[in-house]
């Protein structure tokens, strides 16, 4: 029998439900399905179908794409889903999480005005993370900028590694945005990497989100290093293609994006 010349991770590789947007979260399950996506990664937010796990569980079952991960609602425009409430939040993509067969919640460090919720980040999670078998995986942020002015918006910490979690996900739109050094980072998280975001960026203050290979960070480079060290998170493709033209245009990017992770995560045996 033939010796396999590439080592494949048990790592698979899904579909942000944010990366049609403006198209809808039952547009991202069509969309994965017809492009061989492993699975879907529900952002939560405004649309309501993100937000009803019986109206996902029937997506996930007509398209045959499985929800593999859990975005809980953190960004700006959805302070108010899921209520106000950051910790029931939490809880409820914990549930949506278990009841959808998901392996993972996504979360970001509060901001800095949420000062009761930023003081007992660290421990909460820890808690939570305690009484589930889903890892909350708490995602790199950045420094927001304006011109010459830098303003920490997020607490503890935007880099989430000088912080305690069991679990991060690395984000290299947000690597760029930060202006850090992305396999630093990686390195940093060593085996408490749970989780990947897929995206690019050349370093500009907006969280740009470029498909794979169009920016300047180590995207082919992490995904070989994960290869290499038998990762066995998700690969999440969360990019933005609200600048396509076309819903044509958009699948081709997302198609590109798919072309380019499958391609670079192997990693070549090393023959004696």
């Amino acid at each position: 029998m033939a010796e396999p010349v590439v080592r494949i991770p048990d790592a698979k590789v899904a579909l942000s439900t944010a990366s049609v947007y403006p198209e809808s979260t039952a547009t991202a399950f069509e969309i994965a399905a017809r492009l061989g996506y492993d699975g879907v990664e529900v952002m939560v937010w405004t649309d309501p179908v993100s937000q009803d796990i019986e109206a996902l569980r029937r997506l996930s079952d007509y398209h045959g794409v499985p929800v593999l991960a859990v975005h809980a609602p953190c960004l700006l425009i959805t302070q108010r889903v899921w209520t106000t409430d950051p910790w029931t939040k939490l809880r409820r993509a914990q549930a949506a999480a278990e009841k959808l067969g998901a392996s993972a919640v996504v979360v970001h460090p509060p901001f800095r005005w949420q000062r009761q919720y930023a003081r007992d980040f660290v421990s909460g999670i820890w808690r939570m993370a305690d009484e589930t078998d889903v890892r909350f995986a708490v995602e790199n942020m950045y420094p927001w900028r304006y011109k010459d002015r830098e303003m920490l918006a997020y607490a503890p910490e935007w880099d989430v590694t000088k912080d305690d979690y069991r679990h991060f996900t690395v984000d290299l739109s947000h690597t760029a945005t930060a202006r850090t050094d992305t396999m630093a980072m990686v390195d940093r998280m060593g085996d408490r990497l749970g989780h990947v975001h897929l995206a690019d960026g050349k370093g500009s203050a907006k969280d740009e989100h470029l498909v794979p290979g169009r920016g300047n960070q180590p995207c082919a480079e992490l995904l070989e290093h994960l290869a290499l060290s038998g990762f066995d998170g998700h690969v999440v493709i969360e990019v933005n293609t609200r600048r396509a033209m076309s819903s044509a245009e958009r699948e081709a990017d997302l198609a590109e994006a798919l072309a380019f992770t499958r391609l670079h995560l192997a990693s070549r045996v090393s023959q004696q």
